[in-house]
């Protein structure tokens, strides 16, 4: 390989050939300022914030596309440099609205951290905001045009990253924007509510539907026994927005914040991810048994679920039909829970905290009711916990963890790796292979579906019968999945499926800065907590046992049916013509 020698602000450095003037200057801590850029995408250089002045040339260079050569003389913090990026950010703010203190991201702008570092205050320039409604049409995000920057992290996000294609160009010159098909509203068209545009937006521009509001009043009111359920993945990531290392176990603390705040219980969505296990995996051996569909697919991911509604209806029959996690704790609090402790379900308001956008669509589905009312009836991101801590004053570093509630607080390391690509393929495979086979596994770390490769495969001799499966993550892997099934060359019995690049820990909902990088320790959290867990395999979870004693009878019992398991269906048909029309577009682009 090449190198060359260069230098940076009088720093010399070698460099191997192919390194950009940005990578260049991070190895000796020089932080260029950048707006469009983000590690984990493609090089746009379309916010020009980044420019940089090279001895011997006339113009200046965007930073992160350029790649140096031998002998570069490159000033990053030149007066001109300095005056070019200052008037890049005065023109951007010139269209953009200057209410920080109202906007969602107020403390956590890329923007704004770059007038600060500018010291601008308001551009000097005459403002020429867009008068753009905002799109509120969905329960899970919303959309004020009127931040966008234009830098298009969000369409490389929904179009190469996930294939869904919602987002994208519209218009020339100063109309150009980036909007869905036809303009349409989110609502109206076949967006699966990811929010993964959400965790790459550098401003305000699409963010997740804050119900912390809704919640509050809940709290507040006096006839109302609060329940709040925590998701596996969100253990190991909301330290991040206390200055954390990601991947930091934090379960304890978030507890004690969470009865802190005023909840009456908190409970595990652990606790329901052993259970999902077992409704889904003895669902599994009877579709084996009695010649039922296969591939059978997972069900858990909302996300996943509104993309084969919208994009592949025709394959639905091929999907478990049990509920996720979230809305087996939501049934059975309502249910269960309500008759256990001698409560009418109408004053259980049951919350839900979760790393996924989508999980707010989800539990608004007119299915997920039980015993008449609705099963969720909030639910809140990672990034909404964050922000209710931080309100209520809590020193969540300094705060002694706790214990979670019972019945709901008892789980296994099987519960907790659902966080993560692959856990719960692992976690199946752990209780489904004892099942089959009545004899204990000598291995129950399925290292093979593990990872942040695209589509991961493994085999297991299950009374010396082979059964291939499968793990995709991100919903351009999940389309390769499909087509495979669709043309005949599907091999494997059993699939799981998460919308989120990394599953869980990367959901929409997560901390904004959720790179590869984070995902990859957040994963490595998830697996040490499943290693250091008593129980690690769902069927021998003492509460879950109990549960089907006392009150379900069998996994795929006539009440486990009834509370457990649901139905999907297509989406309506205009959106799928939409569809249609959006997979024409992706073709071409390939």
């Amino acid at each position: 390989m090449k190198y060359y020698q260069i230098t940076i602000d009088h720093k010399q450095i070698t460099v191997p050939e192919g390194t950009t003037i940005l990578e260049a200057a991070k190895l000796v801590n020089i932080k260029i300022p950048t707006l469009c850029y983000h590690p984990d995408q493609s090089i746009k250089a379309n916010c020009r914030i980044c420019l940089v002045e090279i001895s011997g040339k006339d113009d200046l260079v965007a930073a992160c596309s350029t790649p140096v050569w031998e002998g570069a003389n490159i000033l990053t913090n030149s007066r001109l440099v300095r005056d070019m990026q200052k008037g890049v950010l005065e023109l951007i703010l010139a269209n953009h609205p200057q209410d920080c203190l109202r906007c969602i991201r107020n403390g956590n702008c890329e923007l704004q951290n770059l007038c600060e570092i500018f010291h601008i205050a308001k551009s000097n320039l005459e403002d020429e905001v867009d008068a753009l409604p905002v799109d509120d049409s969905s329960p899970s995000l919303a959309r004020d045009h009127r931040k966008c920057i234009k830098c298009n992290r969000c369409i490389e996000m929904c179009q190469d990253v996930q294939g869904v294609s919602i987002l994208s160009h519209a218009h020339r010159s100063i109309k150009y924007n980036i909007t869905p098909a036809f303009e349409r509203n989110l609502m109206d068209t076949l967006c699966v509510f990811c929010g993964q545009c959400s965790s790459v937006c550098p401003v305000g521009a699409i963010y997740e539907k804050d119900d912390t509001d809704k919640v509050w009043e809940a709290i507040d009111d006096p006839k109302k026994h609060v329940i709040v359920q925590i998701a596996p993945a969100v253990r190991v990531s909301i330290g991040d927005a206390f200055g954390m290392a990601p991947g930091t176990k934090v379960t304890g603390k978030v507890v004690a914040a969470l009865r802190r705040i005023g909840f009456d219980k908190v409970f595990d969505t652990d606790f329901t991810a052993d259970l999902t296990i077992m409704e889904e995996g003895s669902e599994l051996l009877h579709r084996m048994k009695d010649h039922g569909i296969l591939p059978m697919i997972t069900s858990c991911s909302p996300g996943w679920i509104n993309y084969i509604e919208g994009h592949y209806p025709h394959l639905l029959r091929h999907l478990s039909s049990c509920k996720s996690p979230q809305q087996m704790f939501g049934a059975l609090s309502k249910t269960y829970y309500a008759e256990k402790i001698g409560l009418d379900p109408a004053n259980i308001f049951t919350v839900s905290i979760m790393p996924c956008t989508a999980k707010k669509y989800e539990a608004s589905r007119e299915e997920m009711i039980s015993n008449g009312y609705r099963e969720v009836d909030a639910v809140l991101t990672t990034r909404e916990l964050a922000r209710m801590i931080k309100t209520s004053s809590i020193d969540f570093i300094g705060i002694e963890e706790e214990e979670f509630d019972l019945p709901f607080g008892i789980s296994t390391g099987a519960g907790v790796i659902f966080g993560a690509t692959g856990g719960v393929m692992e976690a199946a495979l752990r209780s489904v292979y004892e099942l089959a086979t009545g004899t204990a596994l000598n291995n129950i770390e399925f290292t093979d579906v593990r990872g942040l490769e695209g589509i991961k495969e493994a085999t297991v001799v299950i009374n010396d019968q082979p059964i291939k499966v499968a793990v995709a993550h991100g919903l351009s892997n999940a389309r390769k999945i499909l087509d495979y099934i669709d043309n005949g060359q599907c091999d494997y019995t059993f699939i799981e499926i998460m919308c989120c690049p990394g599953g869980c820990i990367g959901g929409g909902g997560q901390p904004i800065g959720s790179t590869l990088a984070v995902k990859e320790q957040r994963i490595q959290g998830i697996y040490a907590i499943d290693q250091d867990m008593p129980i690690r395999k769902a069927h021998k979870n003492p509460a879950v046992l109990k549960l089907y004693e006392e009150y379900l009878g069998t996994p795929l019992g006539h009440l486990s049916h009834k509370l457990l398991h649901t139905t999907y269906r297509a989406r309506s048909e205009d959106l799928h013509l939409l569809s249609l029309w959006q997979k024409e577009t992706a073709s071409s682009k390939e």
